[in-house]
């Protein structure tokens, strides 16, 4: 018996991506967010969830799509990383999926320097980015955003 991967896919301008369901906590429906001064640009700004301060990562600024600002019809994907927990914003958030590792492949034998991706998997019509959520953020961004949380 092979195990297998379970992906939360989503879609960001009509591309798919997904995270591992095991990294996610849960989807919502976009909240207001409240802009966090001194941010990195990638933080769109934070929400609470439960009594927790929660960064929001512009996801589309980080894979150079073209800038929107989040609408009421949008997703909020609640993941966490190794170091924190962080939302992303989602135009919506599709299935969930099942596969087997032996069907992704490693994203540098498609296109190398994918360096936010940990693998790419393939559906009937297309193919599904799978990102790495602890390389999202740079040492520099990470200790930023730390300090923009303390104020």
């Amino acid at each position: 018996m092979n195990p297998v991967c379970q992906l939360l896919v989503f879609t960001l301008d009509e591309q798919r991506f997904a995270l591992q369901l095991k990294d996610v906590v849960r989807a919502v429906r976009m909240v207001e967010i409240t802009p966090l001064p001194k941010a990195p640009e990638i933080v769109l700004g934070a929400i609470t969830v439960q009594g927790t301060i929660v960064p929001v990562l512009d996801m589309r600024r980080r894979l150079g799509l073209a800038h929107r600002t989040p609408e009421l019809g949008d997703h909020l994907l609640i993941a966490r990383t190794s170091r924190r927990t962080v939302a992303l914003v989602a135009d919506t958030v599709d299935s969930l999926i099942e596969r087997e590792h032996e069907t992704i492949v490693a994203p540098a034998s498609i296109v190398p320097g994918m360096e936010y991706v940990t693998g790419v998997t393939r559906l009937d019509d297309g193919l599904v980015f799978i990102h790495d959520l602890d390389s999202f953020l740079s040492l520099e961004e990470e200790q930023t955003l730390e300090a923009s949380l303390a104020l």
